[in-house]
């Protein structure tokens, strides 16, 4: 706890911040998902280092994050542009640094570079593709094909035509295109709290200053940030007097990635707020919706095989608690000698997507009490949950919304506590952990307590001698 002489303000805050995001992006330059050619063999000083760095530097943003709350809450919170003046100073590092947490990214210039080669990204995985680009992809997807809608696929095809294939133009590509999309998260978030009643900062704080965005949608460059950039988007058209711009918006964010389709149960329920039918309100979404679909999918060239591609298999690997109870069923049914071992995960997949229509459903029966942001916040972190995959940054499809619209202070304490959590979630390299690599990333965050305790202490000197 934070002794009563302790001030904090919105310099501080700031400062601390970019402190972590310097330090963060400094070590992710030998732990960091970096490009095979350039990877520093695990057990190299120079790669212990870093992850010693990468952890310190996560720390020191989460403190910075969680600080800047207590200002918010203060008696002079800042703006929601002295928010987005934060926001842009802590994310400056992180665009000049290795991708992070995840080799994701490579896997979308992969991808793009197929569609640009008029390879079927909804066929092959990358390894048809061959070559150097081919190489950087995650062992376990280079055979996958892939599960992103066409809008995403057209992003990453002009994207593959601009920079010619070269890894590191692709890179800071990608990454330029996340920031895009974050942007407009910060730009909607406002916008949403205004409507739904709750605190345009801390709209921001939770849902755009989140350590989650900028660890995963900034530096790892997920395209989650295009779809939640646009879902937001057609949520803050959808309020107003375009409800049909609504449509199309979240339309194209679920043809980046499909969970953004419930938005458009949002953006029927806004119009009926605002007075239109409902009839009216659901054909005149649902045709959108077709029309986009139809158009989008023309304009990338590549076909409907997306929607064959949504059950893409996920790794066997995954950390989602059907996964985990499927795994561990499997396990207690091959030591009894059962034959049904091979459809425990299967089985228990199923049953996460049928609860997962059952609580969205709930959900929504209830929706004249709460928003219809909020209800769609809850529907996407059902969604992310349930499903056969988690990921830290999956938390974001609910958390954004959340931010916007939760109706209490202790909804986002919460949702606060889970993000600091999730944000430790995962190596700066996305590799799995071994026990060498676990035992330094711990050591750079307890040694980032130790720095920020010993601040604190120094800082609170002054007034413990006056009162003494």
């Amino acid at each position: 706890m934070l002794a009563k002489g302790f001030t904090v303000d919105l310099r501080r805050c700031q400062l601390l911040g970019l402190a972590g995001s310097v330090v963060l992006a400094a070590g992710g330059e030998t732990a960091g998902a970096l490009p095979v050619r350039e990877l520093p063999s695990l057990a190299s000083g120079r790669a212990a280092l870093g992850l010693v760095g990468v952890y310190f530097g996560v720390v020191l943003l989460i403190a910075a994050w969680a600080l800047l709350g207590r200002v918010i809450r203060g008696p002079e919170p800042p703006s929601p542009r002295a928010l987005l003046i934060v926001l842009a100073v802590w994310a400056i590092p992180l665009l000049l640094a290795p991708p992070l947490f995840s080799r994701d990214v490579y896997s979308y210039l992969a991808q793009g570079a197929m569609v640009d080669a008029h390879l079927d990204v909804y066929t092959h995985g990358p390894a048809i593709l061959g070559g150097p680009l081919a190489d950087e992809v995650a062992p376990v997807w280079r055979r996958t094909a892939t599960p992103y809608g066409p809008v995403f696929l057209a992003v990453a095809s002009a994207l593959s035509g601009l920079t010619r294939g070269e890894v590191p133009a692709g890179l800071f590509g990608m990454r330029v295109v996340a920031l895009l999309g974050v942007a407009l998260m910060a730009a909607a978030l406002p916008k949403l709290a205004r409507h739904s009643g709750a605190d345009p900062a801390a709209a921001l704080w939770l849902g755009a200053l989140n350590p989650l965005v900028l660890l995963h949608l900034v530096a790892g460059a997920h395209n989650d940030a295009i779809m939640l950039g646009l879902l937001g988007a057609g949520l803050v058209a959808a309020l107003g007097r375009w409800p049909v711009l609504g449509a199309v918006l979240v339309t194209l964010a679920a043809l980046v990635k499909a969970p953004a389709v419930l938005g458009l149960a949002a953006v029927v329920a806004l119009q009926v707020r605002a007075g239109r039918g409902t009839v009216k309100s659901t054909v005149t979404t649902i045709a959108a919706a077709l029309a986009t679909t139809v158009a989008a999918t023309a304009a990338a060239g590549t076909g409907y095989g997306w929607i064959a591609a949504l059950k893409t298999p996920v790794s066997p690997h995954n950390w989602s608690p059907t996964s985990l109870l499927g795994r561990a069923t499997g396990d207690i049914l091959r030591a009894l000698g059962s034959d049904l071992a091979p459809y425990a995960l299967p089985a228990w997949h199923a049953f996460g997507l049928l609860l997962t229509g059952v609580v969205i459903a709930a959900i929504w029966l209830r929706r004249p009490r709460v928003s219809p942001v909020y209800a769609l916040g809850l529907s996407l972190a059902t969604v992310a949950v349930l499903g056969p995959a988690i990921r830290p940054w999956y938390a974001l499809w609910g958390l954004f919304l959340i931010a916007a619209a939760a109706p209490s202070t202790s909804v986002r304490h919460r949702v606060a506590a889970v993000t600091g959590a999730l944000a430790l979630a995962v190596l700066p390299s996305g590799a799995p952990p071994d026990s060498e690599q676990l035992a330094l990333a711990v050591a750079g965050g307890m040694l980032a307590l130790v720095v920020l305790w010993q601040a604190h202490q120094t800082s609170n000197a002054p007034v413990l001698g006056r009162t003494a």
